[in-house]
């Protein structure tokens, strides 16, 4: 590098410019830029192209870092003197190093000391023998890399170095697996979570143990006064630390914005906790690393941090430190019978310590055969946390450049054959399928069996109309009552804390995260659990947490799992100030038409319109009037099968418009095709009997019927019941009034004919819809295509 040797001139920091005859890569700041655009955009294309793979983004930086390398690119000395000449060297490592403090700030952040302690007895038993056995044969195959293309190196050093780096489990490359493969709420992925937890503290522990011992003087002396130091280093943190993080967040009340001051002095002091251990011996990471550990994970105070840093040290700096790396891995270095079998004895060694300590232990707990595999699949993905042990191990000349490469192909390795072989031998999805239920409607024989709805919701702002909703179906006279899971859908990001939110779900999160990272999830757990100890209605919170493009398949599962009769979703747009609707998201729009796709029970999508406004419906003092605009068909039944459940609410009045054909309406049709129409119009006629008997002693329910002749005659019937509070709608209405609306352009097929009518201009109306899709068993729901918009003109959507 720059500093040893006097040839290369010191770099100025900014450029006069081409015009001055200048070249700008021969100076810091140009030179770093071009250098972090190159690496963003390498890694991120890797990472595209790894996608379908469902790899983790840390094997496309890992490979991005390899490539860019004397391994690929760099073997141009061109290239590799122009993009990373060796005066600039210093200076990407500094931002590399820099960027890779904070993260492992980031990282401690993520981590619970006190949930550590309640850890089960399975996960430390796991965690145990998933560090002792490799690090056991990592000292075994230390003595073979010692006796051949390791001579001359710190025994006792490299022997802990080896140990360590083949006990390593990644926390959050596993995390990001688990999210992946959708086993983060599972018993498998319980375990591996917990286990590993575990396991990154101790594998912490272990390497400011080696890097203690790899110090350039000889004297055992010199280590052991590192170690006292280290050790006194957390010992004061401890002390000092947790009253000054309560002091600042008890001025961080819940809802207001952290004050700045607090967050420039946390980071001043991750720099300072970086720096003191920096000078001790044990590299600056373990200070940032403690300090993250220490900051209490309740309120506001640490997710603000996280906001703070997050973005800009794991998608700027942090790729930068596998550069870093890259820029010393030479594969050209493992050549040869006895460098190709080390790096295969490397390899077996690392998977068989791994997977067979933790595979015997899990079986030892009665955990069965596949789910074991997993966890020793699982537990043997390294990552970032490996990549830091073979630096500090490089940097301390204790891995020469065959090794390092040896170990770097080892890592990259074990992590990328992990989702293969967890998805090969353990497939939840097959063990977890659901019993077989029957009451996959609301429209059912016994009306006062149990009622179960899957409610999902994107954010806080829907969670008051979904309890005014679920309010309203209590069907306080069933004597099965209601069951309600509310589901709130979260998005699986790139962000590295992403996995952070699995937190949410208190009874499905997992046990070492913490509880208050993200507040949003106790306000939405508070509400419900308030809710269910007002009202006689049974509610579980859950998340689900997947990409948009998967996220359905987590609804269709859970509905299934917890054999719902209904899922309900909220739209994709929401209401403005001036009563207009806005998109909110179009992939959510996505979710719901996959969700009506594939649901294996019916499905409600609710226009949110402020429904019983933001608290919610009481029995006594509140009269909602919910209408049912009824046209005929399977739909449209299960809208008045959930309507007469709401009626029974002492608070809601249930109007039933049935729109009839009128003399001079068969004029209007031309060709209507219905499927079945004699059975169809036999159980219409059948429910509204059951009605009209229920109307003349029941003053809730009232039932009206409206004969139309045309299209806009039934618009205007529909407007004179515009003053509502909620339309329920069937998605797929029959009959010949049904049919006359088929001329009218659709915007939103999801929501049907008449969904789709009552969002439009052309029926101004205050109150919220609820359009329902009734399931049908042995094939696809009779219904307007989803792929319908592709079909549509240009500037058919109006957002």
């Amino acid at each position: 590098m720059a500093v040893g040797n006097p040839t290369c001139t010191p770099m100025k920091a900014t450029s006069n410019g081409v015009f001055q005859g200048e070249n700008p890569l021969h100076d810091a700041l140009p030179l770093a830029i071009l250098q972090i655009c190159l690496v963003l955009v390498l890694t991120r294309s890797l990472a595209f192209l790894l996608r379908p793979l469902r790899q983790p983004r840390v094997i496309a930086e890992i490979v991005g870092g390899v490539l860019l390398g004397p391994s690929a690119l760099g073997r141009n000395k061109q290239f590799l003197h122009t993009v990373f000449p060796p005066q600039s060297l210093t200076i990407l490592d500094t931002l590399a190093n820099l960027g890779l403090l904070f993260f492992l700030f980031l990282v401690g952040l993520e981590l619970d000391p006190k949930s550590l302690g309640r850890t089960g007895k399975k996960a430390l038993g796991i965690a145990a023998a998933g560090i002792s056995l490799p690090f056991i044969m990592g000292i075994g195959t230390s003595f073979v890399l010692k006796a051949t293309i390791s001579k001359g190196v710190n025994g006792l050093a490299f022997l802990v170095f080896m140990g360590v780096a083949l006990s390593i489990t990644a926390f959050p490359v596993l995390a990001r697996i688990l999210a992946e493969l959708k086993l983060l709420t599972t018993d498998v992925g319980r375990m591996a979570m917990s286990a590993a937890a575990v396991n990154d503290v101790v594998a912490w522990i272990l390497l400011a143990l080696a890097v203690a011992l790899s110090g350039t003087t000889s004297s055992p002396l010199a280590a052991l006064w590192v170690l006292l130091c280290g050790v006194a280093f957390v010992g004061v943190c401890i002390l000092v630390a947790p009253p000054i993080f309560k002091w600042v967040c008890q001025r961080c009340p819940h809802g207001e914005p952290v004050e700045e001051i607090y967050i420039c002095c946390t980071l001043a002091a991750v720099l300072a906790a970086g720096f003191i251990t920096d000078t001790i011996g044990i590299h600056a990471l373990f200070g940032a690393f403690v300090l993250g550990v220490l900051v209490p994970k309740e309120g506001p105070f640490a997710g603000a941090l996280v906001e703070k840093v997050e973005d800009l040290v794991s998608g700027l700096l942090l790729p930068l430190y596998f550069v870093s790396s890259g820029l010393k891995t030479n594969l050209f270095t493992i050549q040869g019978a006895q460098s190709w079998g080390l790096l295969t004895l490397v390899i077996f060694t690392a998977c068989f310590g791994k997977v067979i300590g933790t595979v015997v232990v899990a079986l030892c707990c009665k955990v069965p055969m596949q789910e074991a595999l997993a966890l020793g699949f699982l537990m043997n993905s390294k990552g970032l946390v490996e990549l830091i042990v073979l630096n500090i191990g490089k940097d301390r000349k204790v891995l020469n450049d065959q090794t390092f490469a040896i170990m770097v192909m080892m890592a990259l390795f074990t992590t990328f054959m992990t989702t293969p072989l967890v998805m090969a031998v353990y497939k939840p999805a097959n063990k977890g399928a659901a019993r077989a239920y029957r009451t996959r409607t609301i429209h059912r024989k016994d009306p006062s069996t149990q009622l179960r709805i899957l409610a999902c919701f994107h954010s806080t702002t829907d969670v008051p109309t979904m309890i005014n909703l679920i309010e309203a179906s209590r069907g306080i006279e069933k004597k099965g009552g209601l069951s309600v899971y509310a589901m709130h859908l979260m998005e699986l990001s790139e962000r590295s804390s992403a996995i952070r939110m699995v937190h949410k779900a208190r009874k499905n999160g997992l046990p070492f995260w913490s509880k208050g990272m993200q507040t949003d999830a106790n306000q939405i757990v508070v509400a419900f659990e308030a809710y269910e100890q007002l009202s006689k209605v049974f509610i579980r919170p859950m998340t689900a947490i997947s990409h948009m493009s998967e996220i359905h398949e987590d609804i269709c599962s859970s509905a299934e799992t917890k054999r719902a009769a209904l899922i309900i979703l909220p739209f994709h747009k929401h209401q403005k100030l001036d009563g207009t609707l806005e998109t909110t998201r179009n992939e959510y729009r996505t979710v719901n038409r996959k969700v009506l796709e594939h649901a294996s029970c019916s499905v409600g999508i609710l226009v949110d319109r402020g429904l019983g406004g933001s608290s919610h419906i009481a029995a006594r003092n509140v009269s909602s009037v919910f209408t049912v605009l009824f046209f005929g068909g399977p739909d449209d039944r299960e809208a008045l099968a959930y309507g007469q459940r709401m009626a029974e609410h002492p608070g809601i009045t249930l109007v039933i418009v049935h729109l009839l054909p009128g003399p001079s309406f068969a004029a209007e049709i031309v060709a209507v095709d219905i499927n079945d129409n004699k059975n169809t119009n036999e159980d219409d006629e059948a429910i509204l009997r059951e009605l009209k008997e229920k109307a003349k002693v029941n003053d809730s329910v009232k039932y009206e019927e409206r004969a139309v002749n045309n299209s806009g005659e039934t618009i205007e019937a529909i407007k004179e019941f515009a003053k509502c509070n909620l339309f329920l709608v069937g998605r797929t209405p029959e009959g010949q009034v049904a049919a006359s609306l088929l001329k009218i352009r659709t915007e939103c097929p999801e929501l049907g004919l008449a969904g789709d009518l009552l969002i439009s201009q052309d029926v101004s109306t205050p109150a919220s819809v609820l359009v329902l899709q009734q399931y049908k068993s042995g094939g696809r729901h009779n219904s307007i295509s989803l792929k319908e918009e592709e079909e549509l003109p240009d500037g058919a959507e109006t957002d």
